[in-house]
C-alpha cells in the first residue's frame, strides 16, 4: 500500500469512529484506540507534509452540526486540544510554551468525559446555549440546557454580555440508575455516561432530556464585556463568584509539580462523580496565551495529558452467572483482588458465551484486566503460558441458575435467555409487563408499585396479583387506603380483558400483540391453543415455525403451566374476545382502494379477515382481488397493470354472504 492510500485509508476510519462517537453517540472504539490511530495518521502527515489536506482529522474539531437542530455559529471557536500520552511529550510541550513564557504558572484540571458545550447570557439571563459540533458551529440545544440543573438561568452582577464553555455530563450514579431502568424495561443498554448524555442533549422533546438528571462544569470564559483578567485561574473564581459550577483548578508552579497531579489523579478518577478521560494542563497568564495563540484545531498554551488504560493480571478463581431483570444470564469473573485504576478489582465482566470462548477464558486461568470506558474491568487476554494443567473449557449452564428453567439463545445476539415465566429473577419485568397498556392494561400497576409488592413478598409471580392483601397493600408508602381500592378494581376489570391481550401478557418470544389476536381469534380458548400442533400452529397466517416452537415450548414449561392454573383459579378470562376466523375466504389477499359507501374502510377489513381473507395495502403479484370504490387511484391502476381482478363494493357485499363465487 503506497503512503498515499495508507494515510487516506486511516483519515476515512478515524472519520468514520469520529461521526460514530460526535454525531451518534454510539462509539464502537476505545478512546484510545483513537488516539493511538490519530496519532499514527500525525506522524506519517509529519513526514508527508505535502499530503495534508484542510480535511484531515488532525486539522479540524471532530463532531458536526447535526440538521435537526438550528446551527449556532460560536463567535470564539471552541477548540479541542492536543494530546500528550508520556512524560517526555509532556515536557516537549511544556518547553514550547517556556520558550515565550518564562517562569510559567500552570493550571490544572481533570478532563470530564462529557459533551462541551457554549452557554451565552445577556444582562444575567441565559439566552442561549449550543454544543461544540466542529468547533466553528454547533447545534442550538437551548431548551434542552435549561433543563440542567447545575446551569444558572439568571446570574447577578453580570456583564452585559458572557459566554462561557462547559461540559456537560451525566454522574455515574444516574447513568447507572438510568441504565437500570432501560434493563428492566428491555430497552439496549447505553455504552457509557459520556454517550449517555450526548443522546440527551440531542432529545428532541426537553421533557426527556430532563428525566436524564445532566450536569454541568464550567471551565473557561469565552468571551465577554465585563472584567478583564490577567490569569486564567482569576477568571474561573469569578465565574464560580457568580454562581457557576467551576471546574477544579489548581495552580502549580513548575512541571514537577504538575507530574504528580497527574499520578494522584490517575489513581483517585473515582472520587469524582463524574467520568474523567485524562487531565487538562494549561498556561494560567491570559497576556503568554495571546502570544502563543493557537493552530487550526488546537491551543499552544494548552494540552490533555491522556491515561492510557491500565492493565493488570491476576488469577481469575470463579466465574459465576447472574440473571438480570430481561432474563439475560451474565457471566461474572471473580478474580484475585488487584489494584486497576484507582480502586480494587475482585470481578470482571464476561459478557456472553461467545466472549468466553473467543478468548478461551477458563477457570485458574492467569487473565490480564483492563476498565472498559475506565469504569467496568473486563477480561483484555490469559496469559496461556502461566495456565495450569487440568482446567477446561467454560459453558455457560443450560438451565436458568435461579429458577431452573431452560434458557435459550437469542436469535440476532449472542445472549442466552431464561424462559421461566415465574423466574424470581425477572420477577419485576415480568409482573410490569404483564401489567402493561398493551396487555392486561392494570391501571395503576406501573414498575414503582411492582417493585413495592415485591420487595414486600405480597407478590411471587403475576398470578399472585389476583389474591393480593389489600389491607396491606393499603399501608405501603406512597398508596394508602383510595390506591388500594382502585388497584382492586382494576385487577377485577382485567380479568375480562380476552384471550389476545392475555397472550401479551405472558411475553411469549415471537408472540406480540399481533401475533396474540390472530392466534386469538382462531384457536378462540386458551385450551384449544394449548392443544394445537405445530403444523396447526404454522397453518395460523403468519405464525411461523419459530413462533410455533416458541408457543409449544412456553406452555409445557412447569412454570407456564403452574402461572395458567393460579389464573384459571382467580377467574381470569380465557376466551377470546374477537370473532372466531371463518374459512370460506382463507388463502385469499384482498386490497381495498378508494371511497366506499356502504362499509367503511376498517368495517370491510375487519368482515374479510373474519372470514379467513388477509387484507393488505398495496397492490402486488400476490394480490388477488381488488375492492375499488369512488375514486380509485393508483391501486387501481396497478392492478390493471397486473391483470388482477378489479371487484365493485356490490361484489365485495355478495361475497361476505356468500353468493359471489371466488
Amino acid at each position: 500500500m503506497d503512503i498515499q492510500t495508507q494515510i487516506q485509508a486511516l483519515r476515512d476510519q478515524l472519520n468514520l469512529w469520529s461521526h460514530q462517537y460526535y454525531d451518534q453517540d454510539a462509539p464502537t472504539v476505545s478512546d484510545y484506540e483513537y488516539d493511538m490511530t490519530l496519532r499514527q495518521l500525525k506522524q506519517l502527515e509529519g513526514e508527508h507534509p505535502e499530503l495534508i489536506t484542510p480535511d484531515s482529522p488532525t486539522q479540524r474539531v471532530g463532531g458536526q452540526a447535526l440538521d435537526v437542530f438550528q446551527q449556532v455559529r460560536h463567535e470564539v471557536p471552541l477548540q479541542s486540544l492536543q494530546d500528550v500520552f508520556a512524560p517526555e511529550e509532556l515536557s516537549a510541550f511544556a518547553q514550547r510554551v517556556q520558550e515565550v513564557a518564562a517562569d510559567p504558572q500552570w493550571v490544572f484540571e481533570p478532563k470530564v468525559d462529557g459533551l462541551s458545550v457554549a452557554l451565552e447570557y445577556v444582562d444575567g439571563v441565559f439566552v442561549r446555549g449550543a454544543t461544540r459540533g466542529d468547533g466553528q458551529v454547533g447545534e442550538d440545544v437551548t431548551e434542552n440546557l435549561r433543563t440542567v440543573r447545575s446551569i444558572p438561568l439568571k446570574i447577578e452582577n453580570a456583564p452585559h454580555r458572557l459566554i462561557v464553555r462547559g461540559e456537560c455530563y451525566m454522574a455515574r450514579s444516574v447513568f447507572q440508575k438510568l441504565n437500570a431502568l432501560r434493563e428492566e424495561s428491555g430497552k439496549p443498554l447505553m455504552a457509557n455516561p459520556r454517550n449517555a448524555a450526548a443522546g440527551s442533549l440531542r432529545q428532541l422533546d426537553p421533557k426527556v432530556a430532563a428525566q436524564r438528571r445532566l450536569d454541568c462544569i464550567i471551565f473557561n470564559i469565552q468571551l465577554t464585556d465585563g472584567p478583564s483578567f490577567r490569569r486564567d485561574s482569576e477568571a474561573l473564581d469569578y465565574l464560580a463568584g457568580l454562581g457557576f459550577p467551576v471546574i477544579d483548578h489548581p495552580v502549580y508552579p513548575d512541571l514537577e509539580s504538575v507530574s504528580r497531579a497527574i499520578g494522584d489523579l490517575g489513581e483517585n478518577r473515582e472520587r469524582y462523580p463524574f467520568d474523567i478521560d485524562g487531565a487538562v494542563i494549561k498556561l494560567d497568564d491570559l497576556e503568554q496565551r495571546e502570544i502563543l495563540g493557537s493552530t487550526a484545531k488546537f491551543p499552544r498554551w494548552a494540552a490533555a495529558w491522556k491515561y492510557p488504560p491500565e492493565q493488570k493480571e491476576t488469577v481469575l478463581e470463579d466465574i459465576v452467572v447472574q440473571v438480570g431483570r430481561t432474563g439475560v444470564l451474565t457471566p461474572k469473573a471473580v478474580v484475585r483482588p488487584v489494584r486497576l485504576a484507582g480502586t480494587t478489582v475482585t470481578n470482571a465482566t464476561l459478557h456472553n458465551q461467545d466472549f468466553i470462548t473467543e478468548k478461551d477464558i477458563r477457570i485458574g486461568d492467569t487473565v490480564v484486566l483492563q476498565k472498559a470506558g475506565e469504569i467496568i474491568p473486563q477480561v483484555v487476554s490469559v496469559v496461556r503460558g502461566k495456565r495450569p494443567e487440568g482446567t477446561t473449557p467454560y459453558l455457560l449452564p443450560r438451565a436458568c441458575p435461579v429458577c431452573g428453567a431452560p434458557v435459550e439463545r437469542d436469535e440476532d445476539g449472542a445472549a442466552l435467555r431464561c424462559t421461566g415465566a415465574e423466574c424470581p429473577a425477572q420477577l419485576v419485568r415480568n409482573i410490569t409487563h404483564f401489567a402493561s397498556r398493551d396487555a392486561m392494561d392494570i391501571e395503576g400497576l406501573g414498575p414503582a408499585v411492582v417493585q413495592q409488592l415485591v420487595e414486600e413478598g405480597l407478590i411471587a409471580s403475576p398470578g399472585d396479583l389476583y389474591n393480593l392483601d389489600f389491607d396491606r397493600v393499603a399501608q405501603l408508602e406512597g398508596l394508602g387506603e383510595k390506591s388500594a381500592q382502585n388497584l382492586q378494581k382494576a385487577l377485577e376489570k382485567s380479568k375480562s380483558q380476552g384471550l389476545s391481550r392475555l397472550l401479551t401478557a405472558f411475553g411469549i418470544r415471537q408472540v406480540g400483540a399481533k401475533a396474540a389476536q390472530t392466534l386469538s381469534r382462531k384457536f378462540q380458548t386458551l385450551d384449544r391453543l394449548m392443544d394445537a400442533t405445530e403444523e396447526e400452529l404454522t397453518e395460523t397466517e403468519d405464525i411461523g415455525s419459530i413462533t410455533a416452537q416458541s408457543l409449544i415450548q412456553w406452555f409445557a414449561a412447569p412454570q407456564s403451566r403452574h402461572l395458567i392454573e393460579t389464573l384459571r383459579t382467580a377467574g381470569v378470562s380465557f376466551e377470546s374476545a374477537e370473532e372466531a376466523v371463518g374459512v370460506a375466504l382463507a388463502g385469499k389477499t384482498f386490497v381495498l382502494t378508494g371511497t366506499l359507501t356502504r362499509y367503511s374502510r376498517s368495517e370491510a377489513k375487519k368482515l374479510l379477515e373474519a372470514q379467513g381473507a388477509k387484507v393488505a395495502g398495496s397492490v402486488s403479484k400476490k394480490t388477488g382481488y381488488v375492492i375499488a370504490g369512488e375514486a380509485a387511484g393508483s391501486k387501481l391502476a396497478k392492478a390493471r397493470e397486473l391483470g388482477i381482478p378489479v371487484l365493485t363494493e356490490e361484489d365485495l357485499g355478495a361475497i361476505l354472504t356468500g353468493t359471489f363465487p371466488i
